[in-house]
């Protein structure tokens, strides 16, 4: 089982099945039948346990956790056991929580870091990553200046384009046509706001408060929003979009207090998405919709993640968001280096979109299948849980699901449906 010793970081041990794989090493070639002188895969993370995102923390860990223990159960990664190093993102309210985590896991030589959660973390760390020859794979990161930024990086999250346009529609279907904006300043949140508003304009209809260059941004890590709902209400807005992470509940307090009615008119995104169940009166999000990258994790995946989280983190999972994401980003990872037949960062970076299906190939939904497919000098693609298509030229999945949500009388949501895009 793979073991965090410390709520921010620690070492990861599988001890389980040990099958010998037959592909050698790129670098030294093999020692012995069976034998190769790759190093063991180090998987490092760089995922919230602190700051205004963590609450996406539990199932992310719990994704990449669950990924490494089926890698291990399966023969591991080259003849070897995969090990993990596990570290904090923080927020972007104060970057030196990633900056610490990203040279910590530099130093530790890890091959892979998978995260952050937020657009702006990775962007502050992922120069650092990759001038280290480290792979970095983010579950969560939708911001588009993300999208071709480098070979050290790619994610299975799609880019804000596909969800921006889902948001925008469901605004539209819910027959809005006057929308106003609470938007937090910085990639995501700016990113995510330009698509939905593209969407929103293209459809006939106008943003009346929050919209792209009229300067209505707030920091993140605002507590304080009576003057912006305020203006915001001023404008007469039929619908409103909030962009926001743990910000979203001083916002809603504030938008109750000054009487804004929330069911059907109110909006929320993947930053923003959880229960939230007795932080407010009941009902109060009663009719909140909200935006989910990622196909419904089933009930089987579900189940397994959350005994891989009791287990090791002693808690129970509330929130599934990105799990599949972080498995997913996991298990590429490892089959990139069983493909490249090495463990290094940059052997990862050269044979990722390959084993994700660029090349085309064999269908394969598991890390066991992908082995037994490459080692019979197959291609692959794999398709995993969050159902995401094979990655572009620019390191983003090709199509991605796009989940909608509702809120009940609990605060609390649950799924509808889902909508496929392509980028």
């Amino acid at each position: 089982m793979i073991r965090r010793t410390t709520a921010a970081k620690g070492f990861a041990l599988a001890a389980v099945l040990s099958l010998g794989l037959t592909a050698c090493a790129s670098e030294g070639g093999e020692t012995g039948e069976g034998e190769t002188t790759a190093e063991p895969l180090k998987i490092g993370t760089i995922l919230p346990v602190t700051g205004t995102l963590a609450f996406l923390g539990p199932p992310e860990i719990a994704g990449v956790g669950l990924a490494v223990e089926h890698i291990n159960e399966a023969g591991g990664v080259l003849g070897n056991d995969v090990t993990v190093e596990w570290g904090d993102s923080g927020d972007t309210t104060d970057f030196s929580v990633a900056n610490s985590t990203a040279t910590d896991l530099i130093g530790k030589d890890v091959s892979v870091a998978i995260g952050a959660a937020s657009s702006g973390v990775s962007l502050a760390v992922v120069d650092s990553f990759a001038e280290a020859g480290v792979m970095q794979i983010s579950p969560a990161n939708t911001a588009t200046d993300l999208s071709g930024y480098g070979d050290f990086f790619a994610r299975t999250a799609p880019p804000d384009t596909v969800q921006g346009a889902a948001l925008g529609s469901l605004i539209l279907d819910g027959g809005h046509c006057r929308v106003g904006f609470l938007v937090q300043n910085e990639a995501y949140g700016n990113g995510l706001r330009d698509n939905v508003q593209k969407a929103v304009e293209a459809g006939g209809c106008e943003v009346v408060y929050g919209g792209k260059g009229q300067g209505q941004e707030f920091a993140p890590g605002e507590t304080n929003f009576g003057a912006q709902v305020t203006d915001l209400l001023a404008q007469e807005p039929d619908a409103i979009s909030i962009i926001a992470f743990e910000e979203t509940v001083a916002i809603v307090n504030e938008l109750v207090a000054q009487n804004w009615k929330f069911d059907g008119t109110t909006y929320f995104c993947d930053g923003n998405l959880s229960n939230y169940g007795d932080s407010f009166d009941p009902g109060t999000l009663k009719g909140v919709q909200g935006t989910l990258p990622g196909a419904q994790a089933d009930d089987s995946f579900k189940e397994e993640l959350n005994g891989w989280y009791s287990e090791n983190e002693g808690g129970e999972l509330s929130d599934y968001s990105y799990s599949a994401e972080s498995y997913d980003a996991t298990i590429l990872a490892a089959l990139a280096a069983v493909r490249g037949e090495n463990t290094d960062g940059q052997t990862i970076a050269d044979n990722i979109a390959a084993v994700s299906g660029a090349e085309g190939g064999t269908e394969v939904t598991s890390f066991a299948d992908g082995v037994a497919a490459l080692e019979a000098g197959e291609e692959i693609i794999y398709t995993g849980k969050a159902g995401t298509g094979p990655l572009n030229e620019d390191n983003d999945p090709s199509s991605a699901f796009i989940g909608i949500y509702s809120y009940g009388e609990d605060n609390t949501y649950t799924y509808e449906r889902q909508i496929e895009g392509s980028i």
